[in-house]
């Protein structure tokens, strides 16, 4: 962004980068001193879907109580609390849900012990956790799409698949906690927000909570003009850093 402003003299913005962190300071806490949870996260999509449903309300973002879910190849769950996403799933290193591509949370005391069996280097053990969890460690393939035409025939597929949405709808429910309960509005995102049985499970899961709406897609370059015209028009302030 600077070397951009630089050449065309132009002032440039950078909009919600993963490492954006708003969360509470007690939800960082882990129960081991020195660990502590981080976001690092889809705050890019989240917040900019979040934005454009406040809009179609009539409502500023700053105004409302959501949950937000991305699905990708990564998993998120964020609670968002009048504007800031207090609490959400490190989706980088094995938190919350598992996902396509990625662990989730894990047995602790399990993992210590794979760590240490001798059969696995650093970079085997991190590569179950991001890259090769989830869908990949149990059916091969990080494609949703994929495995949910599996689930219709196949009895690993179709425990994979459920537990998928199971696990997103309990995480789902931490955060409606995390809220108070306080819920406006549950906001589903992301590409496998595609597939039509998302919504349907979802819903019967969550429904009681809050309304649930769909934002197919990701629409990060759209989140990321959006962030950049707020400022420019005076709607919201540039933060500096």
């Amino acid at each position: 962004a600077y070397e951009l402003g630089c050449e065309y003299r132009k002032p440039m913005y950078t909009v919600n980068p993963t490492n954006v962190d708003e969360l509470w300071d007690y939800a960082r806490l882990t129960g081991i001193a020195g660990l502590y949870r981080r976001a690092q996260t889809h705050v890019l999509n989240q917040k900019g879907i979040a934005a454009i449903h406040a809009k179609k309300l009539g409502k500023r973002y700053e105004d409302l109580n959501l949950i937000v879910i991305h699905m990708g190849g990564g998993v998120s769950v964020g609670a968002h609390d009048h504007g800031k996403v207090v609490d959400v799933n490190n989706i980088l290193d094995g938190e919350g849900c598992f996902s396509p591509e990625r662990s989730g949370t894990v047995p602790v005391g399990d993992l210590v012990k794979m760590c240490f069996s001798g059969k696995y280097t650093q970079q085997e053990i991190y590569k179950k956790i991001c890259g090769n969890g989830g869908f990949n460690g149990y059916l091969h393939t990080n494609d949703a799409r994929e495995v949910g035409k599996l689930a219709e025939t196949d009895a690993l597929a179709k425990q994979v698949w459920d537990a998928f949405f199971y696990q997103i709808a309990k995480d789902a429910g931490a955060m409606a906690a995390v809220l108070h309960g306080k819920v406006d509005q549950i906001i589903l995102t992301g590409g496998i927000a595609y597939n039509p049985f998302t919504a349907q499970t979802l819903t019967d899961y969550l429904g009681w909570i809050a309304p649930v709406t769909t934002y197919p897609g990701e629409d990060e370059l759209l989140a990321l003009c959006q962030g950049a015209l707020r400022v420019m028009t005076g709607e919201e302030e540039a933060k500096q850093y």
